[in-house]
């Protein structure tokens, strides 16, 4: 084994940078989007860059899928069919199908080599990639939710990388259209919202393309994420009417494990700080 030595991916809009010790490169391969290298660390298990920007590792992933699943899914009466819109290293449809009465879950990303990636060396989070409700599109997301049936759809999640390349089309108001018009009436959108800390511009940006779209509601939850700029992170739910009162007997009593995730922690999640409840737009 080679001596350990850093990997550093700097952050210029927040003017930090995060650091990993690796003991050797695993793996590399350049898709026809973008470049997918994966390290082995001292500490964190295995770690995945994509264009030299830190998707995930071993250790702390949970906390993004489990956040950027469960409370939607216990905030919905009744979650049949999902859509994921990016999420190519498959955890958050792991989260999503431990939900039973799911009964069809469709991951659309549109580079399969990321897929692939995961399940060579993150395979506990392609655990359920063989699930009959399971089904793997790499596909363009923009052009499966323009195409999607309008209304049949109770929840999207919008697992994208940064609203830079292949993901920037996920982030305005023409995609969010696709997405109101494919969900139901109670339907939810949730979309991974970066920094509250150092990136809460960029979350109103957000918000504000989703309001023009149609959505009326919205609900920003901030979680911790070592591996992301600044350590917190939020994922941000928006509905066409209504509000985000959850099933919370169902998220205590839930039939599943999960790691981060739990009823007490989904309420928590929904008092923001003064700071950030104040900077958010409605």
């Amino acid at each position: 084994m080679t001596a350990p030595t850093w990997i550093h991916e700097q952050f210029e809009p927040t003017g930090s940078a995060i650091g990993f010790r690796v003991t050797r490169k695993l793996d590399e391969v350049q898709s026809p989007f973008q470049k997918i290298e994966i390290f082995e660390t001292t500490d964190w298990g295995n770690l995945m860059l994509i264009d030299g920007a830190v998707m995930l590792t071993t250790r702390d992933n949970f906390l993004y899928h489990e956040m950027m699943s469960h409370p939607a899914l216990f905030t919905h009466p009744d979650p049949r069919q999902v859509a994921i819109i990016g999420g190519g290293d498959c955890g958050t449809l792991r989260e999503v199908l431990k939900h039973a009465g799911v009964k069809r879950a469709v991951q659309c990303d549109i580079d399969e080599q990321v897929t692939r990636m995961a399940e060579k060396w993150f395979p506990e989070l392609c655990a359920s990639n063989g699930d009959p409700r399971a089904e793997l599109l790499f596909d363009d997301g923009i052009a499966h939710m323009a195409n999607a049936a309008p209304g049949s759809l109770d929840i999207v999640i919008v697992d994208s990388t940064d609203p830079v390349g292949p993901a920037e089309g996920l982030f305005n108001r023409t995609f969010y259209e696709s997405c109101f018009r494919a969900l139901k009436d109670d339907g939810i959108l949730v979309q991974q919202s970066e920094s509250p800390l150092a990136l809460l511009a960029l979350v109103n940006e957000m918000r504000g393309e989703m309001r023009k779209a149609g959505f009326t509601a919205f609900q920003t939850l901030p979680f911790p994420q070592p591996c992301y700029p600044t350590g917190w992170w939020s994922c941000t739910l928006a509905r066409k009417s209504g509000g985000f009162g959850f099933r919370e007997g169902d998220a205590h009593d839930k039939a599943f494990d999960t790691r981060y995730y739990s009823a007490d922690v989904h309420r928590g999640a929904t008092t923001l700080p003064p700071f950030v409840a104040e900077a958010l737009d409605g």
